[in-house]
């Protein structure tokens, strides 16, 4: 029996697929000022000393693994993998960067830059919940489909995907190390938001462990099932399906609607950090304007 690898088919495989790869690549020098970032990222946080220490270490041993860029017009490029190494290598004073150049269409771009993302360790489970919901959404992918592009079992993409489920506030706990991919697949289990952000309070300030915190889910819908109607699930209508996507592209992140069997929900729209927020409301502004 073959076994998968554990980090999947990686990006290598997936070039190959999208025919860019007719040989063996040659490492180019490319002036750094003639590159530029993949507007498809979709990671959106790079940590700020992490990417100080991969500087001192580019600056002592050089760019060891070279960036993958397209070629557009102009003399310009456009990274298709390794934007981290490029900032970094900006911080570092480099004035090139050995690189690959293959040939990409917007769409390849996008899915090469997902799939690079995925095959990263350092990436929290949120970041990759995120790309593969965005293969799915923008590039038409099946689970199936994008079960075999990664290398992953089509379980283990579903149980990232529910992940989005869960509240704002508990998405970012994940991606804060507050809470493990444990504790949240535990936490899903729990019908109404409000218990699972209290359940998941608790879980911070009592330290608890996952097993702990199976057991409190597990006493909570015992609890819930006696003596109630279970409520009818709601369908989510596709008109607001395409909204959510449409205003995902809009302001460049996740959009979370939340609707119940009365038709009544909000919209939620999260942002990283202070500087995220205020290019949000600047995109509401010119709404306005």
């Amino acid at each position: 029996m073959i076994k998968r690898n554990a980090l999947g088919r990686g990006l290598g495989a997936l070039i190959e697929e999208n025919d860019m790869r007719p040989g063996t690549p040659v490492s180019n020098e490319v002036g750094i000022n003639e590159i530029e970032a993949n507007p498809f990222q979709p990671r959106l946080h790079f940590d700020e000393e992490s990417l100080n220490e991969l500087a001192v270490s580019i600056k002592e041993f050089g760019i060891i693994q070279p960036l993958t860029l397209r070629k557009l017009e102009e003399g310009k490029y456009q990274i298709i993998a390794g934007e981290r190494r490029f900032r970094a290598a900006k911080i570092a004073g480099l004035t090139s960067i050995p690189s690959f150049v293959r040939e990409a269409g917007d769409e390849s771009m996008l899915e090469l830059a997902l799939v690079e993302n995925i095959q990263r360790e350092d990436l929290d489970a949120i970041e990759i919940a995120l790309s593969y919901q965005r293969l799915i959404d923008e590039c038409k992918l099946t689970q199936e489909t994008l079960s075999d592009k990664v290398g992953k079992k089509r379980s283990t993409i579903s149980n990232y995907l529910r992940l989005l489920r869960l509240p704002v506030v508990i998405q970012k706990a994940i991606r804060d190390q507050e809470i493990t991919m444990g504790h949240a697949r535990a936490l899903i289990n729990i019908q109404e938001p409000e218990t699972q952000i209290m359940v998941y309070r608790q879980v911070v300030k009592y330290d608890f462990s996952v097993r702990k915190t199976e057991e409190i889910v597990r006493k909570i819908s015992s609890e819930d099932g006696e003596g109630r109607i279970p409520k009818k699930s709601t369908p989510f209508p596709d008109e607001y399906r395409d909204l959510k996507n449409h205003l995902a592209k809009y302001f460049d992140t996740s959009v979370v609607f939340k609707i119940n069997e009365l038709g009544k929900g909000k919209i939620e729209i999260p942002f990283e950090n202070p500087k995220d927020l205020e290019r949000i409301i600047g995109i509401f502004d010119k709404l306005n304007s």
